[in-house]
């Protein structure tokens, strides 16, 4: 029971945030925040809001198969948010966008910006519920069948109360929760470190010296270009995952276009943008220590490095806080990453979709649309019930975030008109296209493509518009 009280006073504390940051509500509140939000709470808020349930989990149990070799992408986001920082923002501030999309429209057709907007809302939907979904059974299996609550019941009160706390504010709310959530998340994960630590009898200077000449805290790749760690292939990689997935991603922008200034938003986004180092090398170096208590108390490691702090963070050996302070870590996690893009989802619809940004009543209808449907898909991959189909939703929302990538980039690096009515034929063939390339690579070729695949995609459908610009 007490998980469940922590839970509840963790959500009121959302509420009074959402009932103080929500008093005066519009659509110009809603979409943009009025553009009044201090930037270094937009920078403190996005760190935790680009940290998803699945990545809390996830992280740590990556030294038990690549040691630290993550943290060579994590250097290729810093390059990549500098990018997105001095490139996009300037673009989008100066025509005073709503949503990203609406350079597409400016710049290339109609169909461009449908195209562009159509294909965020697949991959983001899709990857958004799946998250969920997948942070959802953690805390079914750990917290919740142990209160015989069932998972459908579990699935609805959680989006009731995103749905509670956002459907006024919109994102001028997300910015003070987001603060909240990251302050928590974060404190969690400290906390936990320092008991593990604590369970190795080793203060957290001790574990720190520890985890750092660990066989696990190798981080480089240089010496073999086949494997996927190799330090080119991550670091390009992390640039590319960055500028597509943040700066293309009306879900990662939307705070940042909540600034006062241009000026503000790129220190927002660049000190977030170095801050990921450092989160990431925490979640790792968590990990390390994770592996050796397991060694010392002759506990198997789990098959998948997902379970790894669940394993232990769950099952109670560690005490009654570390229970409490994993659940408050993945519920903050989860909540940051699922809100923003149900109000990026609301606000690219009734924006681009429907065309229609001025009209509240349709956003309030679109928000709890979105909300029920966000249920929908998350029962559905529940009776699916298929790691394999689990999977290849995963794959799909990576092969959809190529378009966008070949489409801006057209838009920002020629002077070349399209033939704006084979844009939608072109975004969807590229990544068919690609998935044949990478499954003849790997059958063939033996060459297993990585986080690669995504430039790739990208230069599929800027070749793509740029030879049939000719057939207007």
């Amino acid at each position: 029971m007490i998980i469940v009280f922590t839970v509840f006073v963790y959500f009121a504390v959302l509420l009074v945030l959402s009932r103080l940051t929500a008093r005066q509500s519009n659509n110009e509140t809603f979409y943009r925040g009025e553009r009044r939000s201090p930037w270094y709470m937009v920078a403190f808020g996005m760190v935790g809001a680009s940290i998803s349930g699945v990545t809390v989990v996830s992280v740590p149990g990556m030294v038990t198969k690549i040691d630290m070799t993550y943290l060579q992408t994590c250097m290729g986001f810093i390059l990549g948010y500098v990018v997105v920082a001095f490139v996009l923002l300037p673009l989008y501030y100066r025509l005073n966008l709503t949503t990203i999309y609406g350079y597409l429209g400016e710049r290339l057709g109609r169909r461009s910006y449908v195209t562009g907007s159509s294909f965020f809302l697949l991959s983001k939907m899709t990857g958004a519920a799946v998250r969920f979904y997948v942070v959802c059974m953690i805390l079914q299996r750990f917290v919740f069948d142990a209160l015989s609550i069932p998972f459908w019941v579990t699935v609805v009160v959680m989006v009731v109360l995103i749905w509670l706390y956002t459907h006024r504010g919109g994102i001028r709310t997300l910015v003070w929760t987001d603060t909240f959530q990251t302050a928590c998340l974060f404190s969690s994960v400290m906390l936990i470190f320092i008991q593990v630590a604590a369970a190795l009898d080793m203060s957290a200077v001790e574990a720190v010296r520890t985890v750092a000449s660990s066989d696990m805290s190798r981080v480089f790749v240089f010496d073999d270009w086949m494997s996927k760690q190799h330090f080119w292939k991550q670091f390009l990689s992390g640039i590319f995952i960055v500028i597509v997935m943040t700066g293309l991603d009306q879900d990662m922008m939307q705070k940042n276009l909540t600034c006062k200034t241009l000026r503000s938003a790129q220190k927002d986004m660049c000190t977030y943008g170095v801050a990921f180092l450092p989160a990431n090398l925490l979640f790792l170096a968590l990990g390390v220590l994770l592996v050796m208590l397991a060694q010392r108390q002759g506990v198997s490691l789990p098959a998948q490095g997902d379970e790894l702090l669940p394993m232990f963070a769950a099952s109670g050996n560690l005490g009654m806080p570390v229970v409490i302070l994993f659940t408050i870590g993945i519920v903050a996690a989860s909540f940051s990453s699922a809100d923003s893009a149900l109000t990026a989802l609301t606000t690219c619809f009734c924006v681009d979709i429907c065309g229609k940004e001025a009209d509240e009543r349709l956003r309030r209808c679109v928000h709890l649309a979105i909300c029920v449907l966000f249920v929908v898909f998350i029962l559905l991959f529940r009776s699916i019930n298929s790691t394999s189909v689990i999977d290849a939703i995963y794959i799909l929302c990576s092969y959809t975030y190529g378009p966008l990538l070949g489409l801006f980039a057209y838009g920002l690096l020629t002077r070349q008109p399209v033939a704006d009515r084979w844009v939608p034929y072109v975004a969807i063939a590229s990544p068919v296209l690609c998935f044949a390339l990478e499954t003849w690579a790997r059958e063939y070729a033996g060459y297993h493509f990585g986080y690669e695949l995504l430039m790739l995609n990208g230069l599929l459908t800027f070749v793509g518009i740029w030879l049939t610009r000719r057939w207007r």
